[in-house]
């Protein structure tokens, strides 16, 4: 049995997908699990509760951790330490290998120019802070041999199968609107994107190689040093729509946060778009020979969703 924990979402959905390479045994866990494959068992409990990761976990031999909560320091600061120390202690408990799908918010900012497995730690904002936390809870656990683990790391994410992202709500809807493509800062600097269908095969792939274990891996991303500018150029052409970029600068993000919430918690994470911020998954590629979806093949896979 292979259990995803936050099946219902955009990473989980398509991980349930790739798991049926490794298995037939798939277990959805969310509050309101949906059958991704015909045989899927479906759990429908709320994590958050005393005794359900224990009860998610039970029979399984490989976890998923690709929960997501809301995008709240608070809400992380409160809710994630909490799951990360049930889960560890369940996968202890059974006997079961843990994946965490994780991102770079712990990264020190000077050092995102160029992010590796083994840039310097250093979180410069709260959601990096517990992010940070309970990565290492999930490291010191497979050192002390209790379980084994890995992290999947992500950058920040586009796809066919993922409305909410930074890309389509801030760069597709606009243009097929008819407006202006918003990005923060300058459209001029550098910034990694995964495409989600890569990070699922490739996190798939990871919890189903042994010798993966115990280590830290950066998901496939197109190697290409991209800016925004470029992205929304490509998102303009397969839109048929004019690449006009509207540049939203920091001191904005205070009074927009009035009515845009996320804006509001966008504050203490601007600094990934006012410096390059480049995602090296040369390890990944390294090991397994597989390279990341072109830029170009997934925006237009991506624009052709939305469009439909």
């Amino acid at each position: 049995m292979q259990t995803i924990l936050g099946a219902n979402g955009t990473i989980g959905k398509l991980l349930a997908k790739e798991l049926m390479s490794y298995t037939d045994k798939v277990r959805l866990v969310s509050r309101n699990p949906i059958r991704v494959n015909e045989t899927d068992e479906l759990l429908a409990v709320d994590l958050s509760k005393p005794g359900a990761v224990d009860k998610a976990v039970r029979d399984s031999e490989i976890v998923y951790l690709v929960v997501g909560f809301d995008y709240k320091a608070a809400v992380w600061e409160e809710k994630w330490p909490a799951l990360m120390r049930d889960t560890i202690d369940a996968c202890a408990k059974y006997g079961a290998k843990l994946v965490f799908f994780d991102n770079v918010y712990m990264y020190d900012s000077n050092k995102i120019s160029h992010m590796t497995e083994e840039t310097a730690i250093n979180p410069p904002s709260r959601k990096g802070a517990v992010r940070n936390q309970i990565s290492e809870m999930l490291l010191e656990a497979a050192r002390e041999g209790w379980i084994q683990a890995l992290i999947a790391r992500s950058a920040d994410f586009y796809g066919p199968d993922n409305n909410n992202n930074f890309i389509t709500q801030m760069v597709m809807k606009n243009l097929k609107e008819g407006k202006k493509a918003m990005w923060f800062v300058g459209s001029d600097i550098k910034h990694s994107f995964t495409y989600t269908p890569d990070a699922a095969k490739a996190t798939a792939l990871l919890g189903n190689t042994p010798d993966a274990y115990g280590q830290v891996w950066h998901l496939p991303t197109e190697s290409r040093n991209i800016t925004g500018k470029e992205i929304i150029t490509m998102i303009a052409r397969e839109l048929g729509a004019e690449p006009k970029i509207s540049l939203l600068p920091k001191f904005m993000l205070l009074p927009l946060g009035l009515f845009i919430p996320v804006m509001k918690e966008m504050r203490e994470m601007i600094y990934q778009y006012d410096r390059d911020y480049f995602f090296d998954s040369s390890k990944f590629t390294r090991r397994f020979g597989i390279n990341a979806t072109p830029y170009e093949e997934g925006i237009r896979v991506t624009c052709k969703a939305y469009r439909e």
